[in-house]
C-alpha cells in the first residue's frame, strides 16, 4: 500500500533511510556521514520537515506493507522546478517491486499536478539506483555536465503517456 506520511511515522522513516544509505555510502564515505545517533536525528529532522510540507510544496509517500514500513520517497516544488529528493526501500526487501510501486505513485502526484518535468540527484557510486532510474525513463543532464558534488543529476520529462526523453537527451 502507498500513502501519504504521518508524523508517526518518522522514526521508521529515518531507521529505513540510514539502512538504505549505508548500503551505497558504506566503505566511500565516513560512516559518521550516514550513521549514528547525530546523524540519525539528523536525518529524522529532515524527514519531518519534508512530512509538514504543505502538498503544493511536495510530498512524502510512504510503502508499507503488513503494517510495515518498507519503502519512503519525497518530492518538492520550489521556483516551479520539482524534485525527487529521496526514494529509499528497506535493503531486506529489495527487488520486490516497492521502488517501483513508490515511483509511479510520484509520478501520478506529478501528472496530477501538472508537472511537466522532475530532476534528482543520485550517488555516483549508486550503480543499482541509477539502473533503476535509467529503467524508468530518467536521463543524464542533456548538456551532460550537470552534476551536484559526488551525485549525478538525472532529469525525467512527463508527457502525457510514457515518459519521454528530454529535449536533447
Amino acid at each position: 500500500m502507498i500513502r501519504t506520511a504521518r508524523p508517526a511515522d518518522l522514526d521508521a522513516i529515518a531507521a529505513l533511510h540510514t539502512r538504505a544509505r549505508a548500503t551505497y555510502y558504506q566503505g566511500r564515505i565516513p560512516a559518521e556521514e550516514y550513521a549514528g545517533e547525530a546523524e540519525l536525528a539528523r536525518t529524522r529532522q529532515g524527514w519531518s520537515v519534508a512530512v509538514a510540507r504543505s502538498a503544493a510544496e511536495g510530498g512524502v509517500l510512504c510503502a508499507e506493507q503488513d503494517g510495515e514500513l518498507r519503502g519512503v520517497a519525497a518530492f518538492r516544488t520550489t521556483g516551479g522546478e520539482t524534485t525527487l529528493t529521496q526514494l529509499h526501500v528497506d535493503p531486506a526487501h529489495w527487488r520486490r517491486g516497492t521502488g517501483a510501486a513508490l515511483h509511479a505513485a510520484c509520478v501520478d502526484a506529478w501528472r496530477r499536478a501538472g508537472v511537466g518535468r522532475v530532476r534528482l540527484e543520485v550517488y555516483e557510486h549508486n550503480l543499482r539506483a541509477q539502473a533503476f532510474y535509467a529503467s524508468r525513463g530518467w536521463n543524464p543532464d542533456p548538456a551532460g555536465a550537470e552534476r551536484a558534488g559526488s551525485h549525478l543529476t538525472l532529469w525525467l520529462s512527463l508527457g502525457s503517456g510514457e515518459c519521454e526523453t528530454p529535449a536533447g537527451g
